[in-house]
């Protein structure tokens, strides 16, 4: 069912400082930020040639990036993203094998554009993982 793994997001409470670690010292091609209010973050997508690192820095208080930075200060992994063929397919699929679907379960378009859902960490090893479709 999943495809290629797309991204691994890291929560960073300074963006502007953890995109010049990756651009300046590691010679990463990052884009600029670009702000997710639906999601809560501002994002940062370091290029790489396999895959994409994401870097989410909290839209406000609100934000369940903010949450996770409150239980890890230093910020760390968020989450992991994989794609699949038919978002609504796999959704059911992994619903009628116990999974849970974070929010209201119905599709929201991600930094990229197109329609992802979260599941719940509890389900998948202790890790928040997000589906996008590709």
């Amino acid at each position: 069912m999943i495809g290629r793994l797309n991204h691994v997001a890291i929560a960073v409470k300074d963006l502007a400082a953890s995109t010049a670690l990756y651009r300046d010292t590691l010679g990463a091609r990052v884009s600029q930020p670009q702000p997710e209010p639906d999601h809560g973050v501002t994002v940062v997508f370091v290029e790489l040639p396999n895959t994409k690192v994401e870097l989410l820095e909290p839209l406000g208080a609100d934000s369940p990036v903010a949450k996770f930075l409150e239980r890890n200060p230093d910020g760390g992994i968020h989450h992991i993203c994989y794609e699949v063929d038919d978002i609504l397919a796999a959704r059911d699929r992994l619903k009628e094998q116990g999974a849970r679907v974070l929010g209201s379960g119905e599709p929201r378009i991600g930094a990229h554009g197109k329609p992802v859902l979260f599941l719940h960490p509890k389900d998948f090893l202790g890790t928040l993982v997000e589906l996008e479709q590709a």
